[in-house]
C-alpha cells in the first residue's frame, strides 16, 4: 500500500522554516520523498513567530487543556513542497526560540491535541500518525486512552514513533496529565511516570504500533543499560516494534558539482575542483596553503560529539602536521577551549564560532578528514556529507556512524573511512594516525577512498521505502 495512504507527519521542527538540529532536516525532506511515492502526508509543527515562510488561513477550533479552551488558528504554508501546517496559539508560541520555556510541558500538550483536533477540523483521517521525538509522542497516549474512546473517527488510525534522539525525553511535572485530559492511574512506573515525572517520550514508546529509531545499530544500542537513557527496559519490552532505518540526506542540497557555495565544482571523474577549494579554504580561513592533511568539524559543540577526545589529544595531533578546522557553537566551555587551541596553533588551527552554512559546505568540500568520534550518534549526518564532498570520515563505531562508514584497514575494497571502538583519547588518536599515514604515503589508496564516497548513495528514496514498510505493517496489524 502506497497510493492512496494517508499520512500525518508531526514534529517540533521542519526545515527550513524551523531548525535547531537534524529533526528538521528530517522533517524537512522525508515527507517531500514519500508524497513523490503517492502518500498523501501533511506534516503539522508548530507556528512560531520566527516562521519566514508566507502563510494562509486554513481553520480556527478549539483544543481542551486542562480546564479550558485554547484556540489554535491552524495555516498552511504557501508553496511548501507537500501540504505543511502550523497550529498556532499565540500565548504559546508567538515568542523567541523553540525550546527552553519554561512551559514546554504545555507548548508541546497544546502540539498533540491541536494535531489530533486537526484532523476532525479539516476532515482528513489519516491512515498513520507519524510522531517525532518526545515533543509528539503523547499523541500516541491521546489516540488509544481517549480519542478512539470517543469518536470512531479515529478508531482505526495506528501510530509510529521515530526516536531521533533518546537523551532527549521531555520530562514535566504530574500536572501533564490533567492537561491532556487523561486519568491519574497511568501515572505508575508501568506507565507515563518517569522518577516522579511525566515522561513524553515514554508515552510515545509504550503506546506507538511501531517505533524506529534513525539507524539499525542504534536500534541495537538503546535496548542496552549504556545508550539506553533509564528506558532500555520499556524498549526492551516493545522490541518486537522496534527497527532502525538510516536517514538521508538531500542530494540536491549537498552536491559538489553543484553546490553554489562552492567557487570550483568537481566529481569522482575530475577532483581538480576539490583541490583548489581546499586551498581557498585555507586562505579564507588564514593558514598557510600548504599539502598538508586538513581535519575538518562541523558540529553542535557538545560532548556527545566526542569532543572531549580531541581536546585531550589535540597536542599530540598538531605533531602529526595536520591543519585543524572547527564550525559551530554550543557548550561555552568548549567554545572557549577550542579557541584558545587556535591562539596556542595559530599556523594550525582554525576556529568560528558561529553557525554559518556557507563555511559548513567549504569545510566539507576543502577538508581532507572530517572528524566525527562521537560518544553515541543516533545516525550522524556529517559523515554522510563528508562522504558526498569526497572527504574521508574518521568516527566511532557507534549508531548510525557504524553502519554508513567501513574502516578502509578491514576491507580494502569497499572501506571509505577510519574508525575506533574505544572512547579514548588514545583510540582515537591511533585513528588519526592511521589516516595521515594513508593521506601521505598511499595516495592511491586514498584516491580510491575519495572517489568511492563521491559515488555513495545516501538519497532518501531507500529510506523512504522502509518508512513504507513501517506503516503498512503497523495496518496490518
Amino acid at each position: 500500500m502506497g497510493k492512496n495512504l494517508k499520512v500525518l507527519f508531526v514534529s517540533a521542527e521542519v526545515a527550513p522554516y524551523a531548525k535547531t538540529g537534524g529533526l528538521a532536516d528530517v522533517a524537512g525532506s522525508l515527507p517531500e520523498v514519500l508524497s513523490g511515492m503517492g502518500i498523501d502526508i501533511r506534516v503539522v509543527f508548530p507556528g512560531y513567530r520566527g516562521i519566514d515562510a508566507e502563510q494562509e488561513y486554513v481553520a480556527d477550533f478549539p483544543v481542551t487543556i486542562g480546564n479550558r479552551l485554547e484556540t489554535c488558528i491552524l495555516k498552511r504554508i504557501k508553496d511548501a513542497p507537500v501540504t505543511t501546517y502550523t497550529v498556532n496559539n499565540y500565548c504559546y508560541y508567538y515568542r523567541d526560540g523553540i525550546y527552553m520555556h519554561h512551559d514546554d510541558g504545555e507548548r508541546f500538550s497544546f502540539l498533540c491535541r491541536a494535531s489530533l483536533d486537526l484532523c476532525r477540523a479539516i476532515g482528513f483521517k489519516p491512515d498513520i500518525i507519524h510522531m517525532n521525538d518526545w515533543h509528539s509522542g503523547p499523541v500516541a497516549l491521546l489516540l488509544k486512552e481517549q480519542y478512539k474512546q470517543r469518536d470512531s473517527f479515529f478508531s482505526n488510525i495506528k501510530t509510529v514513533l521515530t526516536i531521533h534522539n533518546l537523551e532527549y525525553q521531555g520530562h514535566f511535572e504530574k500536572d501533564i496529565l490533567f492537561l491532556l485530559g487523561l486519568p491519574e492511574e497511568l501515572f505508575t512506573p508501568e506507565g507515563v511516570e518517569f522518577y516522579g515525572k511525566f515522561n513524553f517520550l515514554k508515552a510515545g514508546i509504550l503506546y506507538a504500533d511501531k517505533i524506529n529509531t534513525v539507524s539499525p545499530t542504534y536500534s541495537e544500542e538503546i535496548l542496552t543499560p549504556e545508550y539506553g537513557e533509564g528506558l532500555e527496559g520499556v524498549l526492551f519490552n516493545r522490541r518486537k516494534d522496534l527497527c532502525g532505518i538510516l536517514n538521508g540526506i538531500s542530494h540536491s542540497q549537498f552536491n559538489p558539482e553543484t553546490d553554489v557555495y562552492l567557487k570550483y565544482g568537481y566529481n569522482e571523474e575530475n577532483l581538480s575542483g576539490k583541490r583548489r577549494n581546499k586551498s581557498l579554504l585555507q586562505a579564507e580561513l588564514g593558514l598557510p596553503v600548504e599539502n598538508v592533511p586538513v581535519v575538518g568539524v562541523v558540529h553542535r559543540l557538545v560532548l556527545q560529539k566526542g569532543l572531549d577526545l580531541v581536546i585531550k589529544a589535540f597536542d599530540k595531533m598538531v605533531e602529526l602536521g595536520i591543519q585543524f578546522i572547527l564550525l559551530g557553537t554550543g557548550d561555552p566551555n568548549l567554545e572557549k577551549c577550542f579557541v584558545s587551541l587556535m591562539h596556542k596553533y595559530p599556523r594550525q588551527v582554525a576556529v568560528r564560532i558561529e553557525f554559518n552554512e556557507e563555511l559548513a559546505h567549504k569545510i566539507y568540500s576543502g577538508s581532507d578528514i572530517f572528524l566525527m568520534p562521537s560518544r553515541f550518534e543516533p545516525c550522524g549526518l556529517g559523515q554522510m556529507i563528508s562522504l558526498r564532498y569526497g572527504t574521508i570520515p574518521l568516527v566511532r563505531e557507534t549508531g548510525g556512524l557504524k553502519d554508513t562508514v567501513i574502516d578502509i584497514g578491514r576491507d580494502l575494497t569497499r572501506g571509505n573511512g577510519f574508525t575506533f571502538s574505544e572512547y579514548t583519547p588514545y583510540a582515537f588518536l591511533g585513528a588519526l594516525q592511521r589516516a595521515v599515514e594513508v593521506y601521505r604515503n598511499k595516495p592511491g589508496l586514498w584516491l580510491a577512498m575519495v572517489k568511492r564516497g563521491l559515488k555513495t548513495d545516501f538519497s532518501w528514496e531507500n529510506s523512504a521505502k522502509q518508512y513504507l514498510n513501517i506503516y503498512n505493517s503497523a495496518l496490518r496489524e
